[in-house]
């Protein structure tokens, strides 16, 4: 696990600049604390931060071929590489080590653009070949781990695993997209492939990108996507068996480590599948750690101690406080570009925790999208048996105008709340649950921006995202349409992003065996009602793991890893809040309805309103303003 960063000249054979690569390197040392190197010649220079993890000797990046005539730089793991390596060395290949990243330079020098087919794993990477004179960028199928890149004015390719090592480059241009903005107020963060910056990207999960010099440079090429098949021939007991040997494959595989080694147990389904299976593999007692919470309503302790003692685990708790808001400016730094999750601060801790007692840890996360876990999945289920019973004319003219007259009740369970309802029925599939999805809804986003900002975006909507991915999802099954746009939206930009900053900033490598892109193909062609049935989501697997967890932490109510932010907002970070919003950077961007801001933190302290997840966004952006600089001056926008 590491950080790289690095530079290509797009027009000629420039010689980059060792300081300047050095400032891009350094500001991840976070990620690779172990080591650091910088490989310059003429038209490129590669930097990399490690975090040694396996073949800790001579694992050294950049890494190269014999001849020095290809490079290069890799954060993440291939598990597949001892197979790899077998049978690159059936093709006459020699290896000088024992590293997963030799074998990601051997396969390129055997297949080429297509090496990515071969790998398992979490990964981004970067290859620099002489003799063709090319530069090849790939990120993993699932985007676990980031890949950040842009072309400057004067022709440099900068890249880099997180945002800042771009900015330390000192040659991009921090004009911020409007579009990212729309984006973020909708979902609490910047899709893929954009980034806060008009002249920045993300390299979107299961893409790669061939770069040659001289020539302009193209658009990255998808080599991955999930297909939703549905059409498994297996009965119930056949899947729950293939399901727990492919859970057990893919967890054996992460096992490979020499340094130790332990999991996150939340006390929820995924994390204690993970920690059961592992128990099952390894002799020894696995490591792992819980964050609890003093206030019962956000604690789950006690589910993850049933586990523990199950499989009598080296267990490991601690207890947040209730009010650990003291992250914010924290987590602008961690994350570069606005990003909205709370539970980004419990994510900070449970990895600082885990830190003290191993390097790397193995995670649940990426069970729910795959596995069909999420609560909003059966809201929307029952919803668009309504949306198939009425026309969408009909839907439109009737519901539409029930959910404007009807009062917002977000107090309310979500069942509870009609209006949320109606609006739901009143759109199509895909508009749904964009609104779903949506942090700050429509209308109250388009009342929180000014006439100008609204300018800027000149009609651009944020659920022209869902809209892109749902025509190439290949499915008209309704469950598989929404997993497919999670996996495409909300698991790369929110999920992933979240813990690889959070586990990075404490260089901790975080192993997710439910993102195995083989467990994940297999699991998209299993029938939707073994995923969801009835009101009981994740029914295949809670059924398949019945032998091995509690029935108490199976077919307990999802808590999910949230925080007070309502309370937050309405005590300790009352007049923070206020200050930042109506006089800090966000005020001065001249982007948002100073009146609408008012509105909405004076009805929220009163009581009258619960807006704590639309102030806590325009909290974020200000914080990120702030990291940014641009809290001083006017941010720019990019027209």
């Amino acid at each position: 696990m590491c950080g790289i960063t690095g530079l290509f000249d797009t027009r000629s054979m420039r010689l980059p600049e060792r300081e300047r690569l050095h400032r891009m390197n350094e500001s991840q040392q976070h990620r690779g604390p172990d080591e650091g190197d910088l490989h310059i010649e003429p038209g490129v220079g590669f930097g990399h931060r490690r975090l040694s993890v396996i073949d800790i000797a001579t694992g050294q990046q950049p890494i190269f071929n014999e001849d020095k005539s290809v490079a290069l730089v890799f954060n993440g793991e291939v598990y597949n590489y001892l197979e790899l390596m077998d049978e690159l060395r059936g093709h006459g290949y020699v290896f000088r080590t024992k590293s997963d990243s030799e074998a990601i330079v051997r396969a390129w020098e055997h297949w080429g653009e297509d090496c990515v087919h071969h790998l398992r794993g979490m990964f981004a990477f970067m290859v620099h070949d002489r003799r063709r004179d090319c530069l090849f960028m790939a990120r993993d199928r699932l985007g676990v781990k980031p890949l950040h890149y842009a072309v400057t004015d004067d022709g440099w390719l900068l890249f880099g695993s997180e945002l800042k090592s771009l900015v330390a480059h000192g040659g991009l241009r921090q004009d911020i997209d409007p579009r990212a903005v729309e984006a973020y107020f909708a979902l609490g963060y910047v899709p893929d492939p954009w980034t806060i910056y008009r002249q920045a990207h993300k390299l979107a999960p299961g893409h790669r990108l061939l770069v040659k010099r001289g020539q302009p440079l193209g658009e990255p090429q998808r080599y991955w996507d999930v297909r939703f098949t549905l059409d498994a021939k297996l009965d119930e007991q056949e899947a729950a068996e293939e399901l727990r040997r492919r859970l057990t494959e893919s967890v054996k595989l992460r096992l490979k480590a020499e340094v130790p080694l332990g999991a996150f147990l939340s006390g929820g389904v995924d994390s204690s599948a993970v920690v059961a299976t592992m128990a099952q593999l390894d002799g020894q007692p696995v490591n792992t750690c819980s964050i609890g919470f003093d206030d019962p309503k956000f604690n789950e302790t006690e589910f993850a101690q049933m586990v523990a003692d199950r499989y009598r685990t080296r267990h490991r708790v601690e207890t947040v406080g209730s009010d650990d808001f003291g992250l914010v400016d924290m987590l602008a730094h961690l994350y570069d570009e606005p990003y909205a999750d709370s539970s980004a601060i419990p994510t900070y801790r449970v990895c600082e925790l885990a830190r003290k007692h191993v390097t790397v840890a193995l995670s649940g996360d990426g069970g729910d999208e795959s596995l069909g876990g999420y609560r909003r999945y059966r809201m929307h289920m029952m919803e668009e048996r309504m949306r198939s019973a009425f026309p969408l004319a009909l839907r439109k003219g009737v519901f539409g105008p029930l959910a404007r007259l009807y009062p917002k009740a977000d107090w309310a369970p979500r069942v509870f709340r009609a209006k949320t309802t109606f609006q739901a029925i009143a759109r199509n599939s895909v508009e749904a649950y964009f609104n779903t999805m949506g942090l700050v809804r429509d209308p109250l986003r388009q009342q929180l921006f000014s006439d100008g900002f609204r300018r800027e975006l000149q009609g651009w909507h944020a659920s022209e995202v869902f809209h892109q991915h749902a025509r190439r999802a290949g499915t008209d099954d309704p469950l598989a349409l929404i997993q497919y746009l999670d996996m495409h939206t909300y698991l790369p930009g929110d999920i992933n992003t979240k813990v690889d900053r959070a586990s990075m900033a404490h260089s901790l490598e975080v192993r997710e065996p439910l993102m195995d892109h083989e467990l994940v193909e297999w699991v998209a062609t299993l029938p939707s009602d073994l995923k969801l049935r009835g009101q009981e989501g994740k029914y295949l697997f809670k059924k398949a793991l019945e032998p091995m967890l509690p029935h108490d932490v199976l077919y307990r109510p999802k808590m999910g890893f949230a925080v007070p932010l309502a309370r937050w907002l309405r005590g300790p970070l009352r007049e923070q809040a206020r200050q930042a919003l109506q006089h800090g950077a966000l005020a001065q961007t001249g982007w948002f309805n100073p009146g609408t801001v008012a509105r909405l933190l004076d009805q929220h302290e009163r009581g009258a309103m619960d807006h704590a997840q639309p102030l806590w966004v325009l909290l974020m952006f200000d914080a990120f303003l702030r990291n940014a600089g641009l809290g001083t001056t006017t941010a720019r926008i990019a027209a």
